[in-house]
């Protein structure tokens, strides 16, 4: 099924404007607010002001006789449908605790939706939620991830806290190596918790349509997925489940799946009959929407006397909160923790705790810990060690003479380049000359610090639902023009851009000729959407292999009608062209109108119509490869970071189009950028969260993010296309390079602790209690 990579391309590899930002930048995207339908009322929550407890009683007669409402739901009201949260990967049941859309006798969260009320708009909804009362028996909370080791369970119904394991243990060999290694290097690693924020809130709109027809609007990842999931989770194999996905602003794993308030909505619509609409306020996505990355793990990294890699052991934990999407122990973090480096031997331990904080769900990256903690340890290393940290990378890293090369954890690696892209790197950063500016500056008082971070990536795994495949349907219409279907779906990725630079060039037709849709389950079969940068080696795979099938059939059909050698016909610019007679041509639209209106002038062998499909399974796991660099100055008066300047080299395979691919590797820098320097979600010990708007949640502004030089290598893979993952790259990489960086610049005060964010007052704590200080 593989193919080679597209030689000789018109529209792959070139900077084309976006399709998608005419509307965009103009106001004119059409959001899940957007939507407007008739005799469509509205949906508040009335959510848990406390961490844990029971539910002794809920009033809510006075919010059913509020004006302009129409019902008040809670978990009884929703029983019998009998919903079934199934995970992310469409598994029934789910493991793990017991999941309902609304709580059930207990709560568990600040936040944890209680009841819903329904009414004829947001305001007046919102008015008579505040008048339900609860009557709760408060408990102490598990808020920690210490907590959630030592404290109660959080959930009866399940044995421990535990809610996910993961381990590789290590042998008594294994011990040894690590007790008498010339160097062993032990450091804990802190990452807080992070709200995905995305630019556009959570939403849904449902719409019954007599008893065997739901319509519903929603900002997700895919459409397709979804309506697979509300089909799996509500017991609705018969029922006709549309849903509809227009412009999304942002998701980054936040909606890869419905979870409880958008079901508890569409339930609400199913039992009412009545379309309604929840949009999720700025405060309700800051305090309820799933979070991720609260982490910790403890590293111990054995090197021989020439810095060489011995044994490394993790010790890992990340909270998984109340209801995750999903119970997770990250294994993904655990098997990529040294993918790209050649260390003989590794063990790790890996745990997923509940507490009773809002649930985890996967962001940009979701196992990014791997980058964090070995790259900030590797430099730890080489400074006790005292080998520049480049050097020591350069012994470590599995090179492309090392490939074929299988890792600690049997790996295949045949195509990675992480070495190759820290020497491309290397070309734009002259590291010797920095080195003397940094001197001269420290001997002024100023702080100057060089990070780098290499990785690998795994991107476009096929290996489980609803990755597996991907499907593109391409057909020239009677006019001409090119019309896709495929199971992509943008969230700002740029997908209707890419795929049909793709289409395309395969085809031989204009760029402006292709239209891509995306957005509506009903429109296309069943795909993957976006979520583990597959969207360019599985939706690009499909769409070359549907647009081949197309082409050659346009081919059979044109050397039909011009008594010519199918081989001998050629499309350029929606124009078919024979060689060696370059007098005959014909437009698209003429061959088009013959297929699809006088079927009679078709070949024997030929189906009216000019369309085609693919569904593609793209191998198990594509890797793509990174080195990235950061300049940063620390300010020793204030302890604020300003980052001078930032290199990266991305190996993504080929490139289809380098503007997107630039902006893609730019977005997850802006957020890496952010969860170093800036946002933490952070709790008090009862449980409530403290920073419930962004006056308290902070994220990087345009200045706090610099101009980004890039460096494009291009080793294809072995997808259709060549293509790799590209999305969540800078998410992954940029953290450790940052925080590199800083500890770089730092040196001279003591080492820099690894417990994110990275705010001035934590920078300043080194600064005024290190041995740098001469005042």
């Amino acid at each position: 099924m593989n193919a080679p990579p597209i030689t000789g391309a018109r529209f792959i590899g070139q900077r084309m404007a976006r399709k998608e930002d005419g509307r965009l930048l103009t106001g004119r995207g059409a959001f899940v607010d957007d939507v407007v339908l008739a005799g469509m009322l509205h949906v508040a929550f009335v959510r848990s002001t406390i961490a844990r407890g029971r539910i002794k009683a809920i009033d809510v007669a006075q919010a059913r006789a509020a004006p302009g409402v129409w019902a008040v739901y809670t978990a009884e009201n929703l029983a019998p449908l009998n919903i079934e949260m199934i995970s992310t990967h469409l598994v029934s049941p789910p493991p793990g605790t017991q999941i309902k859309p609304l709580a059930y006798e207990r709560v568990a969260y600040v936040g944890d939706p209680i009841a819903l009320v329904i009414a004829e708009s947001r305001y007046l909804a919102e008015d008579a939620a505040g008048l339900v009362a609860v009557d709760y028996e408060a408990e102490t909370p598990v808020v920690t991830l210490d907590d959630a080791r030592a404290g109660d369970r959080v959930h009866p119904d399940v044995d421990s806290n535990v809610a996910a394991v993961r381990e590789m243990p290590g042998d008594a060999e294994f011990e040894r190596i690590l007790a008498s290694a010339p160097h062993v290097v032990t450091r804990t690693i802190k990452h807080q918790r992070i709200s995905h924020s995305p630019m556009e809130t959570r939403g849904v709109v449902v719409s019954k349509q007599g008893e065997g027809e739901l319509t519903v609007y929603i900002g997700c990842q895919g459409p397709q997925v979804v309506a697979r999931w509300l089909s799996m989770a509500f017991g609705l194999p018969q029922t006709n489940i549309r849903v509809i996905s227009k412009d999304v602003g942002g998701s980054f794993g936040l909606k890869a799946q419905p979870w409880r308030e958008e079901a508890a909505v569409i339930a609400a619509g199913l039992i009412l009959g009545r379309p309604l609409k929840w949009i999720e306020d700025r405060i309700e996505n800051l305090t309820s929407a799933n979070q991720a990355r609260e982490q910790d793990c403890v590293m111990r990294v054995a090197f021989d006397g020439d810095g060489r890699l011995l044994a490394a052991h993790a010790d890992y934990a990340i909270n998984n909160g109340a209801y995750p999407h999903y119970p997770d122990a990250n294994a993904a973090a655990m098997m990529f923790l040294w993918a790209a480096y050649k260390l003989p031997r590794l063990a790790f331990r890996a745990q997923g705790y509940y507490s009773n904080t809002v649930g985890l769900a996967a962001y940009r990256g979701p196992w990014a810990m791997e980058s964090l903690a070995r790259e900030t340890v590797l430099d730890i290393a080489a400074r006790q060690m005292g080998i520049d940290a480049i050097e020591l990378r350069r012994r470590n890293l599995v090179t492309a003479a090392d490939q074929p090369y299988t890792t600690n954890i049997g790996l295949p690696l045949v195509d990675v380049t992480p070495a190759e892209c820290l020497e491309a790197l290397l070309k734009k950063v002259d590291v010797p000359a920095f080195r003397a500016e940094q001197a001269a500056a420290r001997a002024e008082g100023r702080y100057l610090g060089l990070g780098i971070a290499t990785y690998i990536e795994p991107t476009a795994t096929s290996a489980f639902a609803p990755f597996a495949t991907e499907l593109a349907q391409v057909r020239i219409e009677p006019t001409g023009k090119v019309t896709a279907v495929l199971g992509t779906h943008s969230q700002g990725q740029g997908t209707q851009t890419t795929m049909a630079q793709v289409v395309a060039d395969r085809l031989g037709v204009r760029f402006e000729d292709v239209s891509v849709f995306e957005d509506d389950s009903s429109r296309g079969g069943y795909g993957g959407g976006a979520g583990g940068s597959r969207q360019a080696v599985a939706g690009g795979g499909a769409a070359i292999k549907a647009a081949e099938l197309l082409l050659d059939k346009v081919k059979h059909l044109a050397a039909h009608l011009l008594n010519a050698n199918p081989d001998d016909v050629r499309i350029e610019a929606g124009m078919v062209h024979v060689a060696g007679v370059e007098e005959v041509t014909r437009s698209l639209r003429e061959i088009a109108e013959v297929a699809y209106n006088t079927p009679g002038r078709l070949p024997p062998d030929m189906e009216p119509g000019l369309e085609a499909q693919f569904r593609y399974h793209p191998p198990m796991m594509t890797l793509s490869s990174a080195a990235h660099a950061c300049i940063v100055e620390v300010d020793p008066e204030t302890g604020l970071v300003k980052i001078r300047r930032w290199v990266c080299s991305e190996d993504c395979g080929v490139v289809i189009n380098p503007a997107i691919v630039e902006g893609q590797i730019a977005g997850g820098l802006a957020q890496a950028i952010g969860g170093v320097l800036f946002e933490d979600m952070s709790y008090d010990d009862q449980g409530n969260p403290t920073a419930v708007t962004f006056k308290d949640y902070m994220l990087p502004t345009s200045a706090d993010v610099p101009e980004i030089e890039y460096t494009h290598i291009v080793t294809p893979s072995q997808s259709v296309g060549g293509f790799r993952g590209v999305g969540e790259g800078g998410a992954i990489i940029g953290p450790p390079t940052l925080v590199n960086a800083i500890a770089d610049a730092l040196a001279p005060f003591g080492e820099l602790p690894l417990e994110l964010p990275l705010t001035p007052s934590k920078i300043m704590k080194l600064i005024e209690g290190g041995p740098g200080r001469t005042d």
